[in-house]
């Protein structure tokens, strides 16, 4: 092979490696999570105010896709920026501690992310500015001193909640809504009436805060080492694997059995999908959670991302419920 053709390959090589240590950067099961939250919650909206324009509905999901996209890097890239150390005990293989990228590297990402997350949503509406504004601040005061609230089991959670269970969930369905009803991407010259929040929309936000709960606590089992080390008192590191994982299981299954009783009064909802699909969820992860030996990592893992594939299929279950009641 001629040195020519070699040098002509090495640049793909170098940004094919870039875009897959990016794609780590990112945590991918995070962006599976904002993705599925986003288009979720646009078709449930969808499924309530149907027939809609769902051209303006599609177009305006596209764009807050891309937003929340780089709010999401803004936020897992600074957590991992500040916590290289921690990672070179705990998360190896991503991509700042491995040296995939540099310190540098990684802090002009998170700062171009943040600041596209910012500009888009602010050209985008109140709704989804508030949403991201706020879901940026509480990442930058979980990681970053004097805050850095993931020291803190409790601020932890409640950040993780915050975001996760109340302000994407319900920003989303009120920027949505707002697309549907002024029929524009641009929603400050457009002033609107906001519509009451439909129960379903309450129920699905009740659902994730709770199992979101589960999620920020069981994050922390297979990083007990570092955490203990660099005195992030977790709740793994202060009552023990055992305990938080029993204490997750239950959380979830409480998620489950809520949304099972709320679904006989809510309205726009195809009930017999609704409660039958979470019956079958609750059995199938109870049985997969007595397969999971705490001894081994690798198990804690795989069960970790299994919770993570749980809490994504209930933003397929519920916008099916809506599209069912509709037949």
């Amino acid at each position: 092979m001629s040195k020519s053709s070699t040098a002509s390959r090495r640049p793909k090589a170098v940004h094919s490696s870039f875009l897959r240590s990016l794609w780590r950067f990112s945590r991918p099961h995070t962006i599976l999570g904002t993705t599925l939250s986003l288009w979720g919650m646009g078709l449930i909206t969808g499924a309530i105010a149907f027939p809609v324009p769902l051209g303006w509905l599609f177009l305006s999901l596209v764009v807050a896709w891309v937003t929340c996209l780089c709010g999401n890097v803004y936020i897992v890239g600074l957590n991992q920026l500040e916590d290289i150390p921690i990672d070179r005990i705990n998360k190896p293989q991503l991509p700042l501690p491995s040296g995939a990228f540099s310190r540098r590297q990684g802090q002009w990402i998170v700062s171009i992310s943040g600041l596209l997350a910012i500009a888009l949503a602010a050209l985008q509406g109140p709704f989804l500015l508030a949403m991201v504004g706020l879901s940026l601040l509480i990442g930058t005061a979980y990681s970053l001193p004097p805050f850095r609230l993931k020291r803190s089991p409790f601020w932890a959670s409640l950040c993780i909640l915050g975001v996760r269970g109340v302000i994407v969930n319900l920003g989303l369905f009120l920027h949505s809504q707002a697309v549907l009803t002024q029929q524009s991407l641009w929603l400050w010259s457009t002033p609107g009436s906001i519509e009451p929040i439909p129960g379903i929309v309450w129920a699905l936000t009740g659902f994730i805060l709770v199992f979101t709960f589960a999620i920020a606590i069981f994050k922390d089992i297979p990083d007990v080492a570092g955490d203990r080390q660099y005195n992030i008192w977790t709740f793994t590191a202060r009552l023990g694997s055992r305990a938080v994982f029993n204490l997750s299981r239950w959380v979830i299954t409480a998620s489950y059995g809520g949304m099972i009783l709320v679904s006989w009064g809510l309205d726009h909802v195809h009930r017999p999908w609704l409660i039958g699909s979470h019956l079958m969820a609750i059995a199938l992860f109870w049985i997969l959670s007595r397969r999971v030996n705490l001894h081994q990592p690798a198990d804690i893992v795989r069960f970790y991302q299994t919770i993570w594939k749980f809490f994504l299929v209930e933003y397929l279950i519920v916008p099916i419920a809506c599209w069912l009641a509709l037949l």
